[in-house]
């Protein structure tokens, strides 16, 4: 019996103890991590083909491209090292360029997105095809997604599911919210989905308005960051040609040297990108 008493004063202490530490995240609580963010990115970019491993394969073959040729013209493997880092960077600066592109672009669409949603249904048509109705009657860019819905709405009949999948393909954080909206109308009724629309659309083009002016004002901010960045590594790169400049590197000092001088252009152009740039509205609603 002692023995007995002694195990569940022992399984009482190991519980109380575990119930300290945190449970693994599960599947759906990471749904805010690099995967996502960098998926959400690539669907904006117009990449939605693109997975995140295959962008990381690319950038890291790039890179490893770049270094080779690089140490071939200079005959230093810490100059080509930092090259290679650089380029390796370039696919997903050239997709994060073209997401924020089409971000500023559709930013001015989303207004007239719910406006034709408010006239479908203000027109008598039931959500789905409210909605189906934006690929016929929406703004051009984004009738595609609409069309989509539309097709496997017919094909399934299921309205959340077809909702799910509209939404990671706009992966936009204005259609989260447009789509929850109408989610919740269908779940719980109500009558005053036109006037929250209505409102919804005049919000964001006040919001779209006061943004454009903003990053029109702050644009010099972050093309001087961008001319900053660059103008070191340009003139490293006129330097490398040089037999004898390109040996000066192959040291300890001189790797200390690229070593330090890469943090710091990562450092300050952070700061500056920070300092210059609106901060971009996060999915929340996935």
């Amino acid at each position: 019996m002692t023995t007995v008493w002694g195990l569940l004063l022992g399984t009482g202490a190991f519980l109380v103890w575990w119930s300290w530490w945190p449970l693994p995240e599960s599947r759906s609580a990471r749904k805010d991590g690099w995967h996502a963010r960098t998926r959400d990115r690539l669907v904006q970019a117009g990449a939605g083909g693109v997975s995140p491993g295959a962008l990381v394969a690319t950038s890291l073959g790039i890179g490893g491209a770049i270094a080779v040729v690089a140490v071939a013209l200079t005959g230093s493997w810490v100059i080509a090292l930092c090259f290679g880092v650089l380029a390796a960077r370039g696919p997903s600066a050239l997709v994060a360029v073209r997401a924020r592109q089409r971000a500023v672009a559709v930013r001015q669409l989303w207004p007239d997105v719910v406006d034709s949603l408010t006239s479908g249904i203000r027109a008598g048509l039931a959500l789905p095809e409210a909605i189906a109705y934006v690929g016929d009657r929406g703004p051009a860019q984004l009738r595609e997604p609409f069309l989509l819905f539309a097709a496997d709405y017919r094909a399934s009949g299921r309205f959340g599911e077809c909702l799910d999948l509209l939404k990671s393909r706009l992966a936009d954080p204005v259609a989260d919210r447009i789509i929850e909206a109408l989610r919740l109308t269908r779940d719980v009724g109500g009558t005053d989905v036109g006037q929250v629309l209505r409102s919804l659309s005049e919000f964001l083009r006040d919001d779209a308005r006061i943004r454009g002016e903003l990053e029109a004002r702050q644009s010099w901010t972050v093309n001087a960051a961008r001319l900053a960045v660059a103008a070191p590594w340009v003139l490293l790169a006129l330097l490398s040609t040089r037999g004898d400049n390109a040996a000066a590197y192959n040291s300890t000092a001189g790797a200390l040297v690229l070593v330090s001088g890469g943090f710091a252009t990562v450092a300050a152009y952070r700061l500056m990108m920070k300092a210059g740039r609106l901060r971009t509205e996060q999915r929340v609603l996935r």
